[in-house]
């Protein structure tokens, strides 16, 4: 049985107001996977952040901030929400968030809030994102869902992502 989302932790949509606190977040999230890809902070400390900016900006994404105790906890960017097949681009829960079976509740809810065909990436070298990710898979969508090995785009020097894909019904 799956345990019930918690009252204090809530989704919603991004609002340009919240852009600062993503960003914020976004450090902690590249922070997080940089042990996976060994990518270090440029000169001045951050990150490569080009895909808030498109979260904020570009047709087709949303960004979600993800609060508990109206706090934020977390964040997802989707894309491709004006074509067939939608991408959940990125995905972070705080540590402190963690672990209490948030992350899956969070990520069903973005999910459902746009029914369709999904695909989610992420490396086989980071241990807790093996086991997430078709987890979420299995709950949403049963044994009706693929995992394929793809090329990192313009990135040869880089391993291949593993690729999720299933369907969400509303």
């Amino acid at each position: 049985m799956t345990p019930t989302l918690p009252a204090d932790v809530t989704v919603r949509l991004a609002t340009p107001e919240d852009r600062p606190t993503v960003e914020r977040l976004w450090l902690l999230f590249r922070h997080d996977l940089s042990e996976f890809e060994g990518a270090l902070p440029g000169p001045d400390g951050t990150f490569r952040s080009e895909c808030v900016e498109y979260a904020f900006t570009r047709p087709g994404w949303a960004p979600y901030l993800f609060l508990k105790d109206e706090r934020p906890a977390g964040f997802a960017f989707v894309r491709g929400l004006d074509g067939p097949v939608r991408v959940l681009n990125s995905f972070f829960v705080v540590r402190g968030a963690r672990r209490r079976g948030a992350g899956t509740h969070l990520v069903r809810d973005v999910l459902r809030r746009h029914p369709g065909t999904w695909e989610i990436a992420f490396q086989d070298t980071n241990p807790a994102a093996v086991r997430f990710w078709p987890h979420v898979a299995r709950e949403l969508a049963g044994r009706a869902w693929t995992r394929e090995l793809r090329p990192v785009p313009d990135r040869p020097e880089l391993r291949a992502d593993v690729w999720i894909s299933f369907t969400v019904t509303g």
